[in-house]
């Protein structure tokens, strides 16, 4: 008598735990993890980039940030690698914004 119910609390429990860790990969496997997305646009004198989150346009930059002349920039790929910058700043949890420096550590032609 003793050792069946050892046996029958013993199954009991693993049967608590194996719900338990479904439930907790169901949870896991239906949570998304969100992400950034960077799109770039043709303006009238150049290219512009957009950042995208859970659907919804965050920023949108049609010029060059930071410079006093309201230029765009000259080519798509100038456009995705500030946008790419502002991402891992977003991404990192810091202010957005890009400096001069920035623009020339990432060779942007002013």
């Amino acid at each position: 008598m003793i050792i069946n119910t050892q046996i029958k609390f013993f199954w009991a429990k693993i049967q608590k735990n194996l719900l338990f860790l479904l439930l907790v990969l169901q949870f896991v496997a239906c949570t998304k993890n969100e992400t950034f997305k960077t799109e770039s646009f043709k303006t009238k004198s150049g290219w512009g980039y957009t950042i995208v989150y859970k659907s919804k346009i965050i920023i949108k930059q049609s010029i060059i940030p930071v410079i006093s002349d309201s230029k765009s920039f000259s080519t798509e790929d100038d456009a995705l690698k500030v946008a790419h910058l502002v991402v891992e700043k977003l991404n990192q949890q810091i202010s957005p914004t890009v400096t001069k420096n920035d623009l020339i550590l990432l060779k942007i032609k002013l």
